[in-house]
């Protein structure tokens, strides 16, 4: 691999893929980021097994190549750097280690075979609709705050997103409860969502989300299955496992 990106931008993609990376973990390759370079582009990919995101960021890519590195470790490399300096990666064919060359700086990190990077399998979705960020952000804050925080009860630990019919209007709704209190917030949407299913989405999507919707005011698309949901937000695809 060999591929240059301008450090601001990769800073961007690093602090929206790494906030999921657990710091405590049993399986190593958890705590790292799947970096591909092709097509013009450095794609970057996390995961903990239950949330997937994936971040695509223009690079220039003299040779294509994958790997993964430690994401903390990379974060906190890449926000050091100079602000707009040119952040290189190369990485020789067999070579177990990724070196960065940035400025006058210059790094050597072990990387783990992208073999072992468990992704998310791809399947079918039976509905997918689109709706403007600011309003899926809404049902969420007015909503997780009621989120319950006990593991036993882990249906709970999440929201509620449904379609219903409210005074002949097509309402899409967000509730959460942890047993004492109760929030629900309901917002008009248009006909064709009340196809959906409702879902549970995590606490740890809740506010993952929420961070990437503060960012948005076009429209995100929203792809479910009866096992997966996928949030499309500009050049980021948040995965997850439903319940």
């Amino acid at each position: 691999m060999k591929a240059s990106i301008e450090q601001t931008e990769l800073l961007k993609a690093m602090a929206k893929v790494q906030s999921i990376v657990e710091r405590r973990t049993t399986i190593p390759i958890l705590s790292n980021v799947l970096i591909e370079a092709k097509d013009s582009s450095l794609y970057l990919r996390t995961t903990d097994l239950d949330i997937e995101v994936l971040d695509k960021v223009e690079a220039i890519i003299e040779t294509p190549g994958s790997l993964t590195v430690g994401a903390n470790t990379l974060y906190e490399i890449v926000r050091k750097l100079p602000d707009g300096s040119r952040v290189e990666f190369l990485n020789e064919i067999g070579s177990s280690q990724l070196e960065i060359v940035a400025s006058r700086s210059r790094f050597f990190l072990s990387t783990l075979p992208k073999e072992d990077f468990p992704i998310m399998a791809s399947e079918e979705y039976d509905f997918e609709f689109s709706i403007k960020a600011k309003v899926i952000k809404r049902l969420f804050d007015k909503s997780k705050f009621a989120m319950s925080s006990e593991e036993t009860r882990y249906y709970l630990n999440g929201v509620y997103l449904h379609p219903c019919i409210e005074n002949e209007k097509n309402i899409l709704r967000a509730v959460a409860t942890d047993g004492h209190r109760l929030a629900k917030f309901s917002h008009e949407i248009d006909e064709k969502v009340n196809q959906m299913s409702g879902v549970i989405i995590p606490k740890k999507t809740i506010y993952e989300l929420s961070k990437l919707l503060s960012e948005i005011d076009d429209d995100i698309k929203i792809s479910l299955s009866p096992n997966k949901i996928i949030f499309i937000i500009n050049d980021i695809i948040f995965s997850l496992f439903s319940k």
